[in-house]
């Protein structure tokens, strides 16, 4: 039988391992990784292996020569420019005239082949896909599969909205080779995003095959250390170079082992390794070929390379020191940190968990490394969430950190970047590092000063920027901030250019300018006037004077009453602020950090309303982007409520419009619109999904806003367009809120560990198979007597749960229903 390996991968998240070295000859348990790979396929019946190759191909060339020693025959395929998985396999056609496997020389398995060969052929499958379940599939390609075992649906790297399975595709396919006719010669074309959603939509048969046994994609560095802890374990079948002496202790041939050190196992010592006296080995341990550990040094989860030295009272403890690293004494390496080829750290040196140092570096004696040096790259984690990035000030986010954001981005832009923020001091602080990181990348920077949130989106595709970055004080906690980051258009970026930036912040492998490419600064002018003047276009200026309105605002910052105040007086209100909190000083908001405190002041400001016979009250978020209205009852209005008030805004300004809602939004929504000959676009929950649709139809660049594009996260239009619509047709706002009918939603929130999301989702989805479905975000069923959404939480280990029935009893029971049916697919394993 035939196969192809790709061995191709140049492993940029495996950097500093990869510097020197294409992927798939990183070492594993002191054997080059393709190895395994090779044996593998020899030990299933392979003979005739095409390996194709573009990173550093000669390394691997030299080393597995024409296969003979590995029992196998190897031809090599080399690509000249990069041609994606599928391509390269098609560089290889002219040996694959029958029946055959591709697997990648850079992942780890035990799998059975010949089984997996075995069903795709029983099926007549022209395409089989090895599956996997796995506890976190957000890093992977979901495949859903039916019972047939018929493949039916593909997610390229979801979010968890998206994890309707916790089935993987692990690179390894069974192919026909028919199928490489559909591939385009000398094309980048890839298997999971061109061929196989082709054959899908071809209605051929394509299927999957979920294989027991150990599969681990090496893409980065948490990864390699699992593959070498599960092989010392014993749950991975491979073949090792040493033998075990004692129970977990293994070591290959010349080693030295001082009769007073310590060895506690399961480790794994390379040929000629000399172990001195007092030193400590302990779980988890393996040491490259002639490594030296001398008087009382230790390693415990830690990794080592050909040649590397570990002085006195050395520690390593689970980082990883490539070859010839010399650990002086003293000195320190911990988790997860990497130390690149024929670095030198000197005595009393410590490098912190998580740091990178690229090769042939010196650290010098007594120093604390808390930052890749240079050149490196950190294992991948998230940087941005729901509402961009935000943490605890010189903990979570720094400015050293806020540098290299800045650098990243600009290094993406093609054009000025907008900087905007509030004026609290972390803000003012960070936007200086900002804009000095965006300098120095070369990128124009457009310094619009002190501004909220809508209006710098708004003076964002104004100017027309290629960006805009906003910072701010978390609702107004001095303690943590946020950075908001805009695209062209002024919309939250996608999550394509999120992660594109969260890989390039961890590599940091970025251009920097040079000296005369540096960007420059330009300060603007108040923005904030021209945000105003558009805001204001459209107004009724007569109707509002004679309506005479009275607004009461709670708890306004310094900015929003130079702003908000002056504007609604323009708008002929009468304006009552109200400082709701205790020990709020005039212009600043006083934060209710209580759920007590909070609920009095919304009473206190309900009550503000009804004593002066106010047309209705308002607190706005610290940024502007969310309203918390009160009507002229007090009453507030918030949750669906106030997205039915923001949807029938529109469809009364703008008759046959269109809005865009979350999915977990009542059903009043449509009843809305087919009222006022409207369209609901239900979307998933993240700000972009919910902004874009509204903006796809208003104007770009100097035009106004569109209104269902303005609402949903701009507090002050909702505001002055709500008192315009209430003055223009003589309204109250419980009049209006009286169109809407009556919205009967439950939700609720239900713990679930991460490593069970996509578990539980799967099931879930098995089990309403016979039910109506949707799975825009979460899966939404329908029954009966309304319908039922399960959403995971892409922040937090939890699931929420949402209902809606033509009663509250009904709605009650729904919710309840669900989160049942996840407490008992919980205590299911």
């Amino acid at each position: 039988m035939k196969a192809v390996i790709m061995a191709g991968g140049e492993g940029s998240r495996l950097r500093p391992l990869t510097c020197d070295r294409p992927k798939p000859m990183v070492p594993v348990m002191n054997r080059p990784l393709m190895e395994y790979s090779v044996e593998l396929l020899q030990r299933h019946g392979f003979r005739e292996i095409a390996v194709t190759l573009q990173y550093l191909p000669d390394q691997i060339k030299e080393h597995f020569g024409s296969g003979g020693r590995f029992g196998v025959n190897l031809h090599y395929f080399v690509e000249e420019e990069p041609l994606g998985t599928a391509g390269s396999v098609k560089n290889a056609a002219a040996m694959l005239d029958e029946t055959f496997v591709v697997l990648s020389g850079d992942a780890l398995t035990d799998f059975n082949l010949t089984a997996a060969v075995e069903l795709h052929r029983a099926r007549g499958a022209v395409a089989t896909l090895v599956l996997k379940s796995v506890e976190n599939p957000l890093e992977y390609g979901v495949v859903m599969i039916g019972p047939d075992g018929r493949v039916n649906r593909f997610l390229e790297k979801p979010g968890w909205g998206e994890v309707f399975s916790d089935t993987v595709n692990t690179g390894i396919y069974i192919l026909e080779p028919e199928v490489l006719s559909l591939i385009e010669t000398g094309r980048m074309v890839d298997f999971s995003r061109d061929l196989f959603p082709r054959l899908l939509e071809m209605e051929e048969p394509l299927f999957g095959c979920v294989l027991e046994g150990f599969w681990c994609d090496i893409g980065d560095l948490r990864e390699y250390l699992r593959a070498h802890r599960e092989i010392l374990a014993g749950r991975v079948e491979v073949q090792l170079k040493g033998r075990e002496h004692r129970k977990g202790i293994w070591m290959e041939e010349g080693v030295s082992v001082h009769p007073r050190s310590q060895l506690s196992g399961p480790l794994y010592l390379g040929a000629g390794c000399h172990i001195g006296e007092g030193v400590r080995l302990g779980e988890g341990t393996v040491l490259g070929p002639h490594t030296r550990a001398v008087e009382r040094s230790s390693v415990k989860r830690g990794l080592t390379w050909e040649g590397a030295y570990l002085g006195r009272k050395a520690a390593l403890r689970g980082g990883i020191l490539c070859r010839g690293v010399q650990l002086g004494e003293g000195a320190a390496v911990y988790e997860e940190a990497v130390v690149g080829n024929g670095t030198l750290i000197e005595e009393g040196a410590v490098i912190k968990p998580g740091v990178k140092v690229w090769p042939a570096k010196v650290i010098e004696s007594g120093v604390t490394l808390n930052e890749s040096l240079i050149w490196g790259t950190s294992v991948s984690r998230a940087l941005f969430g729901r509402h961009g990035i935000q943490g605890e000030i010189n903990r979570e986010i720094t400015p050293e950190m806020v540098v290299r954001l800045g650098a990243v981005f600009g290094s993406t832009m093609p054009g000025p970047v907008l900087v905007s923020g509030d004026a609290d001091k972390p803000s003012v602080t960070l936007q200086k590092a900002l804009v000095a990181g965006l300098l120095s990348a070369g990128a124009a920077v457009l310094d619009a000063g002190e501004l909220l949130i809508p209006m710098a989106r708004r003076a964002t595709t104004y100017l027309q920027a290629s960006g805009g970055i906003h910072l701010a004080c978390f609702s107004g906690d001095r303690q943590v901030i946020r950075l908001s980051f805009f695209d062209a258009d002024g919309l939250p970026l996608s999550r394509n250019m999120e992660r594109k930036i969260e890989q390039l912040y961890y590599r940091e492998d970025f251009p920097r300018a040079s000296g005369d490419a540096l960007g420059e600064l330009l300060r603007l002018p108040d923005m904030a006037e021209i945000y105003r003047a558009e805001l204001l276009q459209k107004i009724s200026f007569q109707k509002l004077s004679r309506a005479g309105l009275r607004v009461v605002l709670g708890n306004p910052t310094s900015y929003l009453r130079r702003f908000l105040i002056p504007l609604l007086q323009e708008l002929s209100c009468t304006v009552i602020t109200v400082n709701s909190a205790a020990g709020g000083s005039p212009g600043e908001l006083s934060v209710c950090r209580g759920g007590e405190e909070l609920q009095s002041a919304h009473l206190n400001l309900a009550a503000a309303v009804r004593r002066n016979s106010a047309t209705l009250g308002v607190v706005l978020t610290p940024g502007g982007e969310r309203a918390l209205l009160f009507d002229e009852r007090g009453k507030a209005v918030q949750g669906d409520l106030y997205t039915a008030l923001l949807s029938l805004l529109v469809f009364r300004e703008q008759r046959g419009g269109t809005v865009a809602v979350p999915v977990h939004v009542s059903q009043v929504i449509e009843k809305l619109a087919e009222r006022y000959q409207g369209r609901v676009l239900r979307t998933k929950a993240a700000p972009r999904s919910l902004m874009a649709p509204g903006k796809e139809q208003g104007a770009s660049g100097k035009g106004p806003p569109n209104l269902a594009a303005s609402l949903p996260f701009d507090g002050i239009a909702a505001l002055v367009y709500l008192l315009d619509l209430l003055a223009g047709q003589d309204l109250t706002l419980t009049g209006l809120l009286e169109e809407i009918p009556a919205i009967k939603t439950t939700e609720k929130e239900i713990p679930c560990p991460w490593t069970m999301k996509g578990r539980v989702m799967r099931r879930l989805i098995q089990e309403s198979a016979n039910k109506k479905t949707e799975m825009i975000d979460g899966l939404k069923v329908y029954h009966p007597q309304g319908w039922a959404l399960v959403l995971p939480d892409p922040e937090r280990p939890s699931y929420h749960v949402y209902s809606e029935a033509f009663s509250e009893e009904f709605s009650d029971s729904l919710t309840d229903l669900y989160v049942q049916k996840i407490d008992a697919l919980l205590k299911e394993t």
